[in-house]
């Protein structure tokens, strides 16, 4: 794990470091290869390394193929994700099935894929959480992530602080099916999220502090995940609720903006204290209704009812789903809605 100010310029030194050698395939977008792409191939060749590129438009189970035949063309021994979240999990995914080792390069902090072992990815038309390796290395450039537009940090601190109503739906989970509980996985989450509510005043636009503190956290919660062997100690019921408005919603936020706003709803079904969710991420500066979403109400009612439909196979407060007046009533509550 690199995170710091300039270390884009060690990312030699990291494969070097992990006996990567030969052909590597670079997986970014249009606006990250300006950012951060071109820098890393001219990096990657000085180091002795040949550099492809393959762009990326949608995180979509055929952009996968597409980056599995340029590798295959190009005979990449390995991948990097040079972005904000897209394309490392394109790469991700892609290198898990190559069976390849793959560099994680944010290029902004918006959640907590940049170091997980899932990937999110659009198949058939439905946006997925899939199994996949997690990076053999995560190079986060605190340079380049302060300079991203600040909405993405602050999207990343809601994925990280949607972690509280995550590990309280997985004790939940515990006691009523038996599910596999993990107490060091669950700590290790907690703790990144209660870091970023108690940093929440202090986190501001173009500050490098800022973004080494939410990279940190998000690196842990990718961590939590690994321990758990599963995406349990970061994602419950709040992020079924954002997988329901991707479905749902014409246009829908950034995830971690959406799992930000579940969180506030679902700390409330918990009877915990979502008054504090919502004031973290007011201080930040993330949505915290739907209007601040630019989503309409009827949006945020139809995914709640919708949401424990999204993992059938996990359980969550949601059980087996809301009724519409307690869907109305705990968006209204929380002024989610108005």
């Amino acid at each position: 794990m690199l995170i710091g100010h300039g270390v884009l310029e060690e990312i030699g030194d990291v494969c070097r470091d992990l006996k990567l050698k030969g052909n590597a395939l670079i997986v970014t977008g249009n606006t990250t290869r300006d950012v951060a792409g071109k820098r890393v191939s001219k990096l990657l060749e000085s180091a002795g390394s040949s550099a492809e590129t393959v762009l990326t438009c949608r995180a979509t189970i055929e952009e996968v193929e597409k980056i599995m035949q340029k590798a295959l063309e190009t005979e990449a021994t390995f991948l990097l994700g040079v972005g904000s979240g897209r394309s490392i999990d394109l790469a991700k995914l892609a290198s898990t099935r190559l069976e390849i080792p793959f560099i994680s390069v944010p290029t902004a902090a918006s959640h907590d894929g940049i170091a997980s072992s899932r990937a999110s990815i659009i198949d058939n038309g439905k946006s997925s959480s899939v199994q996949a390796q997690a990076p053999s290395a995560v190079v986060a450039d605190t340079e380049i992530i302060s300079a991203a537009p600040f909405r993405f940090l602050a999207a990343g601190c809601g994925d990280i602080i949607s972690n509280y109503t995550a590990v309280m739906d997985w004790e939940l989970a515990s006691r009523l099916r038996n599910e596999y509980f993990g107490e060091y996985a669950a700590a290790l989450s907690r703790m990144a999220a209660r870091v970023i509510i108690e940093s929440a005043d202090s986190i501001k636009p173009d500050h490098e502090t800022s973004a080494r503190l939410v990279v940190k956290a998000l690196v842990s919660n990718g961590v939590a995940m690994s321990i758990a062997g599963s995406s349990r100690p970061a994602s419950g019921s709040e992020h079924m609720f954002s997988h329901a408005l991707d479905r749902i919603a014409p246009r829908p936020a950034l995830h971690g903006e959406q799992c930000g706003v579940g969180t506030i709803m679902m700390m409330y079904l918990h009877g915990g204290n979502w008054q504090e969710i919502r004031d973290a991420l007011k201080k930040i500066g993330a949505p915290t209704n739907a209007e601040e979403l630019g989503i309409e109400d009827k949006y945020i009612v139809e995914a709640l009812l919708h949401a424990h439909s999204i993992r059938p196979d996990r359980y969550t407060i949601l059980g087996n789903g809301l009724t519409l007046s307690a869907a109305e009533k705990v968006a209204r509550i929380t002024k989610v809605i108005s």
